[in-house]
């Protein structure tokens, strides 16, 4: 008979928000459950109470652990740009799978149905922390940081925008599934073009 693997308090809550992200994924956003996720990893419905308190506290700490994988894709997609290694629509693909297929947009909307704003705040509050992060190696320019600001909320309006109904919408007025992307790559590299003439202006002054 195996003798199941105890886990620290911290592996016993990181597996319970894998699980619990998968199933929103697998299933959506109703299939979050204390029960559910409680069956998919193998504990108890009290041990998820311990952890979670409730079934909105789970929600809300899976909102979070969404919210920084999403920055951390749209950091790493950015910085990626900025060195050349990836493009505009590399970048947009990054930030709209983010919200898309990893779960986050169909999250957030299923908060706001459900009079579970609070639970946005980590997400609202993991995006301030992204656009600081992406301001950080950038000169004292004023211009730079309201740019990158402008930028980054557009990019997660337009990405949180196709996830809810991108593919409704398109195909109401005809268009391509990825015309949003195309669009919000058109956007991305007029504004990374500015930028640059910003910086070397300011540069050349």
């Amino acid at each position: 008979m195996t003798q199941r693997k105890r886990l620290t308090p911290e592996e016993s809550r990181n597996s319970a928000l894998v699980a619990a992200r998968t199933l929103l994924i697998e299933a959506g956003p109703q299939a979050v459950t204390l029960k559910a996720v409680a069956g998919r990893i193998g504990r108890t419905h009290a041990n998820l109470l311990h952890h979670f308190g409730s079934a909105s506290g789970l929600q809300k700490a899976l909102a979070e652990h969404l919210a920084r994988s999403v920055c951390q894709t749209i950091i790493d997609a950015v910085r990626a740009s900025r060195a050349g290694l990836a493009s505009a629509r590399e970048v947009v693909d990054l930030a709209f799978d983010a919200f898309d297929r990893e779960g986050a947009g169909a999250l957030t909307s299923w908060m706001l149905l459900t009079g579970n704003e609070d639970a946005l705040d980590p997400i609202i509050g993991t995006i301030h922390d992204l656009v600081d992060e992406l301001s950080a190696g950038e000169p004292e320019y004023p211009e730079c940081k309201q740019r990158i600001e402008r930028d980054t909320l557009t990019l997660v309006l337009m990405a949180l925008g196709d996830a809810l109904i991108g593919g409704a919408l398109a195909k109401s007025l005809g268009l391509p599934r990825d015309a949003a992307r195309e669009r919000a790559s058109e956007l991305l590299a007029a504004a990374i073009a500015q930028r640059q003439s910003v910086l070397a202006q300011a540069q050349g002054t």
